[in-house]
């Protein structure tokens, strides 16, 4: 090709920008709208008749196109057939008023999400009712005779044999482990759970139901008195995984001829599924032992859906009433919690047998005082307090059963038979726990007479007023009465010795002070908790609970003025000595502040305290911490510096910048921020001032300036580095400093070299080449409004930018760098215009300092001559195959600026313009319709009077064929 004189195009920037602008035009209402719904109408017709009117009719009036949609519908809504069916379903037999009603009833009782689940007490249990003594554990080994029989055996035979298997239950088929620690003991019981679904698997029903009989015989067993809590949860894993077996096996055997609905009734179970029903419930009777036939007879209560309408409701009453002939008054409280939790779980709207339970409890509650219990106890070295608490889950669980969405009038009822017992701390505790917390606040005054009344030997009081605290932290006491429970509640808790029972307790109440009462009533709690926590750093073992403390205080003070003004806060928080804890804990100060902080602040309280807080959420930081932690830290300071503000105090607003970056310097999110906030603090001074500056206010910019250049170098990041040197110097510009402005872009462009090929986001390498492109069109638009220095060249930065990118070590085949050449020229076509696209008000640019000089013209046209010309040469490299679709493409971008800056009236210019457009069409890479469109474009303008040129190279330019 041959060389080539640049011109650049001269342009009127206004007559352009009007021309872009898009014409309006009027629309009536009436009119078609893409966006306008289209109504499909109901229709009766079916798919046949095709041939009348179309069913579905359009709401726009205009003759357009049918929706292929709507069309496709035929006039027929799925969605509306399906409603209209659904409207008359079909009912298999007729209900009766009556079984509707039940049924009715039945939905409104069944168990909602307020309603707290078993198994979310499961795991704090287990982790309770811990022991260190040895366990043993009868493991069933299983035996030969409980293979399935033969397919070829007679039914009489296969019966015959599984009766005699029954029989065996209880002999020759377990070993005894002894002398087990705990967690060998859970595993065991892992391993029972797992050869039971096992057995079930191989169709060993039997041997099934002999481990389940094993296992329940268990919870017969108090031999270590402390476990007896866990050894229930475990074993009752198991019960309930065979009760889901037996019942998914015999509602398998009812989808004959076809599926049972969910709200099936006896009447639709076949003979089938009834007499294998009757079978397992016949093979239970045969149990010998109470214990094993009560609980495996539980968990198979589901199971009475199938027999009779009733079934369920006169297991529940038999069930009850067997429990009254267990003698150990512990095994028989969880022998009842379990038969309410089954009985939730399959018919929570029975009521009577769970009021029953209950009721059974207290009549047989002075059991717990027996002399039998009390020689176990001896026996094994327990005392009554630590005896009492293996009780609390199990009467825990019947409470809450039996007062879940009770009538007031049974809870009273209820309490009122608890007052009559007399020395009832424990059934008192499982009260306030599970009844309503507002029925406890409302009567949170007779509630203390009771706690009072108590035996403090058998259950220490503290304990009673943290279940009543529990209560009052969901629901408020009368007002009159509130200083008053406060009072009494407190005098209890700080007289206890002991700083973890202590922290329990205060830790509770803490909401109800923080919720009813003003900060003096908190200081004088969190000064009590100092007080019991202090001595012999007794607040190291309780940090949840202390920071429990923190977490309630912090929703009731969103005010952090008032929060910090309490004398005692701060103190508090210098409890926090585990570095961990101490993070967590300013953590959560911090998102409070952020959330709720409504105003930004000068407060020098706020300040002091919230500075100390995230000096020590920075302090955590070293090189173990995960960037994530690093994101999460910097994003709660960053919050906290945004929130802070001097108003029209610049200076001191500067200063705390100063001090913020020496705090935070190990954070590079936090330092980024503090640079942006300066040059938002400059820009802020500049438009206070409108524009007037006096010498104070150049000096105060020019102090910004001095902040960010010396911070910058600080940083890790190149990209920040680059990015923060190019706004930075924006500002300066935009503030009239122009030797800073100057001496942050030469920083930018010294800088280049270090940009590496590579960089590293979100754990993966990644090509710098896409974040580096980006950086250099951001610095060369910056270009046009910065005037050249009277000590340097003409275009020195410009200059000094290509050099850099000319010699900077770029991926191997790269277009990189002849990409930043031809984002170079319309830069340098900008340039050479009399009046430049945009300026920064009282900074002249080159366009006010050489005012066309044709020096500086020649200047800028040597400069594109030697970028196409480097352009050029990288093309004739491409034109092998494998760079010929790279070719097209940089061929085709270098056509479209030509196009755009170039002066075309120039044969050469003109000349190259039409080669460079054959090239990119020579091999079909180039895509039709931007061609296509470009064409039109250029056709467009031809048609102006000062472009008329451009028809001649229209009629030069042609597509070609991919072929």
């Amino acid at each position: 090709m041959a060389s080539v004189q640049w011109h650049s195009r001269g342009r009127k920037y206004e007559s352009e920008w009007q021309g872009c602008h898009l014409e309006g035009s009027a629309v009536e209402f009436s009119d078609y709208h893409p966006l306008k719904a289209i109504t499909v109408t109901d229709s009766k017709s079916r798919r046949g008749g095709r041939k009348g009117s179309t069913s579905s009719t359009s709401s726009s009036s205009s003759s357009v196109a049918l929706d292929p949609l709507s069309s496709m519908l035929d006039g027929t809504d799925p969605l509306s057939l399906f409603a209209a069916a659904s409207e008359t379903p079909t009912l298999p037999h007729s209900i009766s008023a009556g079984e509707l009603g039940r049924k009715r009833q039945e939905k409104e009782e069944e168990v909602g999400l307020d309603f707290e689940p078993w198994s979310s007490k499961r795991g704090e249990i287990l982790s309770r009712f811990t022991t260190t003594e040895k366990l043993s554990i009868n493991l069933f080994m299983g035996s030969d005779k409980s293979k399935a029989a033969s397919p070829s055996s007679a039914v009489s035979e296969k019966v015959r044999t599984r009766l005699e298997e029954l029989d065996d239950l209880e002999e020759g088929s377990q070993r005894e482990l002894l002398n087990l620690s705990q967690q060998e003991y859970v595993n065991r019981i892992e391993e029972l759970n797992q050869s039971l679904k096992e057995a079930w698997g191989s169709d060993q029903k039997v041997k099934a139901l002999k481990i389940v009989i094993q296992c329940s015989k268990l919870l017969s067993d108090t031999s270590v008195i402390q476990f007896y809590p866990s050894k229930f949860v475990l074993i009752t894993d198991i019960l309930d995984t065979f009760g889901g077996l037996v019942y998914d096996r015999i509602l398998t055997m009812c989808a004959d001829p076809h599926p049972l609905p969910e709200s099936f009734s006896a009447d639709e179970v076949n003979d089938t599924a009834k007499e294998t029903c009757l079978n397992w419930f016949f093979k239970i009777a045969s149990i010998r032992e109470l214990v094993p036939r009560l609980y495996v007879e539980a968990a198979l209560l589901k199971c009475n859906r199938f027999l009779a309408k009733c079934g369920i409701q006169e297991t529940l009453q038999r069930l009850t009433a067997m429990i009254r002939g267990i003698g150990d008054p512990l095994v028989a409280v969880y022998a009842r919690a379990y038969l309410c939790r089954v009985g939730m779980e399959v018919a929570p709207h029975l009521k009577d047998s769970l009021n029953k339970n209950f009721f059974d409890l207290l009549a047989s509650f002075r059991q717990i005082h027996g002399e039998s219990v009390q020689n176990q106890l001896g026996l094994q070295r327990v005392e009554i307090p630590i005896y009492l608490t293996l009780y609390s889950p199990a009467i825990h669980w019947i409470l809450q059963c039996v007062a879940y969405r009770a009538p007031e009038v049974l809870l009273t009822e209820m309490m009122d038979r608890c007052k009559k017992l007399g020395n009832n701390a424990l059934l008192l505790n499982s009260v306030m726990w599970a009844f309503r917390a507002e029925f406890v606040a409302t009567r949170a005054t007779d509630f203390i007479g009771m706690i009072k009344d108590c035996d403090e030997a058998g259950f220490p009081k503290h304990l009673l007023f943290a279940s009543l605290g529990r209560s009052l932290s969901c629901a408020d006491p009368p007002e009159s009465e509130r200083l008053s429970i406060l009072n009494e509640a407190w005098k209890v808790i700080t007289k206890v010795r002991g700083p973890r029972d202590y922290i329990n307790c205060a830790e509770i109440w803490v909401e109800f002070t923080c919720r009813h009462f003003t900060k003096r009533e908190v200081n004088t709690v969190l000064a009590d908790i100092i007080k019991h926590m202090t001595p012999d750093r007794a607040f190291e073992d309780a940090y949840p609970q202390l920071q429990s403390v923190i977490n309630k205080i912090l929703p009731y003070f969103h005010d952090f003025s008032v929060l910090f003004s309490m004398e005692k806060f701060l103190p508090f928080l210098d409890m926090f000595q585990k570095d961990s804890v101490r993070v967590e804990v300013c953590k959560s100060i911090m998102e409070v502040f952020i959330r709720h902080q409504q105003e930004a602040t000068r407060d020098p309280v706020i300040l002091n305290a919230l500075l100390h807080i995230c000096k020590t959420m920075h302090d955590s930081v070293n090189a173990l911490t995960l960037d994530d932690e690093k994101r999460s830290l910097a994003l709660l300071i960053n919050g906290f510096i945004r929130m802070v503000s001097f108003g029209r105090d610049f200076e001191q607003q500067l200063s705390f910048c100063v001090e913020a970056r020496a705090t935070f310097c190990n954070l590079e999110p936090v330092i980024i921020h503090l640079i942006h906030t300066v040059n938002q603090l400059a820009m802020e001074t500049r438009r206070v001032m409108k524009g007037n500056h006096s010498r104070k206010t150049a000096a105060f910019v020019r102090a910004c300036a001095a902040y960010s250049f010396i911070t910058i170098p600080s940083l890790t990041s190149i990209f920040s580095r680059l990015n923060l040197y190019l706004l930075s110097g924006q500002v300066a510009l935009a503030n009239q400093c122009l030797s800073q402005a100057d001496a942050f872009l030469k920083a930018a462009v010294s800088i280049l070299p270090e940009v590496p090929r590579t960089i590293s986001i979100e754990g993966k390498q990644r090509s710098s080449e896409p974040f580096f492109l980006e950086f250099i069109n951001n610095f060369l638009s910056t270009l046009l409004v910065v005037p050249d220095h009277p000590e340097q060249g003409v275009l020195y930065l410009v200059r000094g930018l290509l050099n850099m990118v000319q010699d900077y070590t770029w991926e191997d085949n790269s277009d990189a760098k002849v990409r930043v050449y031809i984002s170079a020229l319309p830069l340098l076509a900008a340039m050479s215009q009399e009046s430049y696209l945009y300026t920064i008000p009282k900074v002249d640019s080159n366009e006010t300092l050489y005012g066309g000089d044709p020096k500086f013209i020649a200047e800028i046209n040597k400069l594109c001559e030697t970028l196409i010309g480097q352009v050029l040469d990288h093309l004739k490299t491409l034109g092998r195959d494998e760079g010929v679709r790279r070719q097209c493409g940089l061929a085709f971008s270098l056509f479209g600026c030509l196009l755009a800056h170039g002066d075309l009236r120039n044969n050469k210019l003109n000349q190259l313009a039409v080669n460079l457009w054959n090239l990119s069409h020579k091999h079909g890479f180039c895509e039709t319709r931007t061609s296509v469109r470009t064409l039109e474009y250029i056709k467009h303008q031809a048609q102006l009077a000062d472009m008329s040129h451009l028809s001649d190279i229209t009629a030069r330019l042609s597509l070609q064929s991919r072929a």
